[in-house]
């Protein structure tokens, strides 16, 4: 989730039980010869209003596409997949398990005070704290941080996670056993620290522009709910030489339609994405403005498996299997998205996963199949399957959960009812599971199965379909201790293979990124995981 393009290459040394990572120089490259405009102003649709800007409060890529331009951590990942060093300005490993780093001197916040190691130990502390109801509570507990799990489970007390500051400039994190994903796992937008005063002080208001400080190349100055966002550029970032855009405002419109035509009127200059509808139209008439990427994200519909029916696994593998995916990638979409049948990614870190054997399955006998897996769980004509379909308000949402529901309906006779509710609201019903059945994405968090599959590990604060299985979570803890990338990619393979069977989730396609992009606009390159930062981005002369 890191873009960071225009980086020099990273100096590694390496030595026994040792690895050093010392500081490069980060810039958004201006080629030469390039005339900029003299003001370096940015307009981003973000498509929906964020549901906060704390970073240990939210789940999603609305908001972290705003935290990730204000707010720094230790490193990040760069678009080739590289780690580079950020807040931290050199780190050191003994057997994989204690990493010590060492703060850039003289980094501070964006109001001038200093970022120290206790800020990072403060702000992980809080993270897994079961008090601060965070959807990523459980993500240092994938990392393998000691007591990160007991902490989250409310069996530990926050204090004995197993970070510390050795002193003011440097902070030892210890794993209980190696992990190999732990560096880009570390560059997540939750793992970045808060500032405990002003939390401590004004609590969940603490993001509020009179109050708020960041640690990243820009700093919240108006906050307009379902208006606006707006980020000036932060002096006081250790990198601010090198940032160009002085303004950013992020915009919320969920309406595709409305976020072209703002587009093409010139009230903004990169889109949230493209409609379906309107692609080949925009193909050839803009074409030159036209972004298509590959992205590390999964499209699914997320089952509440605590639920009758679907606490019965035959019912959720036969509305899996009478989906035709190939239609919904290729004929509803039409932007390069991939049929999916995997959660995770067919190529994904070093990993090749494949498919459930029913995917490969001509149409009719998949359906076939899934008629009898409903009729053993007492649906037919006579007592057809009926639930409610929930998914959040776009447009291309709409569309796709109309042509599911048209196959469903066709080939089982099921009965759906859809249900769209604004962002913010979706999201709290499918925390409290109040959804039979919901549309969710899953963008990576780094380049590993395992930030899929989490999401359905028991007990996971992003386990949100409630799903239990020990063979799945078995497979897990085996691929966190393979040393080797064969390994895990037969412990990932594993639990793909229950997830397959079990079906808590029907992924639907893996994703592309579409975007109309202002030909003004220079440094826009998304990463594998799909963003992108106004700081590797500047405004050419029109």
């Amino acid at each position: 989730m890191k873009s960071y393009k225009h980086n020099r290459i990273t100096q590694i040394l390496l030595t026994t039980g040792l690895l050093c990572v010392t500081s490069a120089t980060f810039a958004a490259t201006v080629p030469a010869g390039t005339e900029l405009a003299a003001e370096q102003v940015l307009v981003r649709n973000n498509g929906s209003e964020p549901s906060s800007l704390d970073p240990h409060k939210v789940e999603s890529d609305v908001e972290a596409n705003i935290i990730k331009d204000m707010f720094e951590g230790l490193v990040s990942v760069n678009v080739d997949g590289q780690v580079e060093p950020r807040l931290a300005e050199k780190w050191e490993e003994q057997a994989n398990t204690v990493w010590t780093f060492h703060l850039r001197p003289g980094v501070t916040w964006s109001d001038g005070t200093a970022i120290t190691a206790q800020d990072i130990v403060w702000s992980w502390q809080r993270l897994v704290d079961p008090k601060t109801v965070s959807p990523y509570a459980t993500y240092p507990a994938n990392m393998h941080i000691v007591n990160a799990a007991e902490i989250a489970e409310g069996k530990k007390t926050p204090d004995t996670l197993g970070v510390k500051a050795l002193n003011d400039t440097t902070l030892q994190v210890t794993l209980n056993q190696p992990n190999a994903a732990f560096l880009p796992m570390l560059a997540h937008q939750s793992m970045v620290p808060v500032d405990k005063i002003l939390i401590s002080r004004f609590g969940d208001k603490w993001t509020q522009p009179e109050h708020i400080v960041t640690s990243g190349p820009y700093k919240l100055s108006q906050w307009v709910v379902n208006e606006r966002i707006v980020a000036q550029r932060n002096p006081r970032y250790w990198d601010d030489t090198h940032t160009v855009i002085n303004t950013v405002t992020y915009l919320p419109i969920a309406s595709e339609t409305a976020d072209v035509n703002r587009y093409k009127a010139g009230e903004i200059d990169i889109t949230s994405t493209v409609p379906i509808n309107q692609f080949a139209s925009l193909k050839k008439t803009l074409g030159d403005q036209l972004n298509v990427t590959p992205q590390l994200a999964t499209y699914y519909y997320q089952f509440n498996t605590t639920k009758p029916p679907f606490n019965d696994p035959r019912v959720r593998r036969a509305l899996n299997m009478a989906l035709d995916k190939d239609i919904i990638a290729q004929k509803v979409l039409g932007q390069g998205q991939r049929a999916a049948w995997v959660i995770s990614q067919p190529d994904i870190g070093g990993v090749k996963l494949t498919n459930p054997d029913y995917a490969s399955w001509p149409m009719e006998k998949r359906i076939s199949e899934a008629q009898k897996l409903l009729a053993a769980a007492g649906f037919g004509k006579d007592h057809p399957l009926t639930f409610s379909l929930l998914y959040n308000t776009q447009e291309s949402h709409q569309r796709i959960a109309i042509a599911a529901c048209s196959m469903w309906k066709k080939n089982l006779g099921v009965e759906v009812k859809l249900q769209n509710q604004e962002w913010k609201t979706m999201l709290d019903n499918m925390h409290t599971g109040n959804f039979d059945v919901v549309r969710y994405a899953w963008i990576a968090d780094y380049d590993d199965a395992s930030t899929f599959l989490n999401n359905f590990r028991t007990g996971d604060s992003e386990n949100t379909s409630r799903y239990s299985s020990p063979a799945f979570d078995e497979a897990l803890i085996n691929a966190s201790k393979a040393e080797k990338v064969a390994d895990r990619g037969k412990y990932y393979q594993q639990a793909e293979n229950s997830l397959g069977q079990d079906v808590p989730a029907i992924p639907l396609y893996h994703y592309v990124r579409a975007h109309l992009v202002k030909p003004w606009v220079g440094g826009f390159n998304p990463d594998r995981l799909g963003y992108y930062y106004t700081k590797d981005m500047y405004i050419k002369k029109q």
